[in-house]
């Protein structure tokens, strides 16, 4: 069963492998903001438009001291065609295990054209330089989403 993680809260830590064949530690990147974003899967029409939008706004989160990071459950082969064909210039986290979803809350069920099924909740976690949640956006709707973080970001 998935935790709920709360406002206010520590982000729960990991180390994992992203895009690129590197490993990426959360906690090694205290002293920026994080966006944090799980999404089901690369390369289809919701996912490609989400994480597009991150890579367009990129410059002015990183001029927030902000860094985006993606999060799926696809393989690092396939974050890596994802990344190359859209030119998305932040890391995409491998969870192929789930353990980060489950960490995180996002690992649900869900139901779609009337079939049950486990999978992961469009969710996004903004994360401070200390290391915790400061706000959190559950069932994401992908348009004007990205809008909405950078300017939470902005209000940090």
């Amino acid at each position: 069963m998935s935790k709920e993680i709360i406002e206010g809260a520590a982000a729960p830590d990991f180390t994992a492998p992203c895009d690129g064949g590197e490993t990426l530690q959360l906690s090694s990147l205290k002293g920026k903001n994080i966006v944090l974003y799980f999404y089901p899967r690369d390369d289809t029409p919701g996912c490609t438009k989400e994480s597009s939008a991150f890579a367009q706004f990129q410059q002015r989160f990183t001029d927030r001291n902000t860094v985006i990071i993606g999060v799926s459950k696809d393989s690092v082969a396939k974050h890596d065609k994802f990344k190359s064909k859209y030119n998305l210039p932040f890391n995409l986290v491998s969870d192929e295990e789930g353990s980060i979803c489950e960490s995180y809350g996002v690992w649900q069920e869900k139901k779609n054209y009337g079939r049950t099924y486990m999978g992961i909740s469009r969710s996004t976690f903004l994360i401070d330089e200390k290391g915790d949640v400061r706000k959190i956006w559950r069932k994401v709707r992908v348009t004007d989403h990205v809008e909405a973080v950078l300017t939470a970001v902005e209000e940090l």
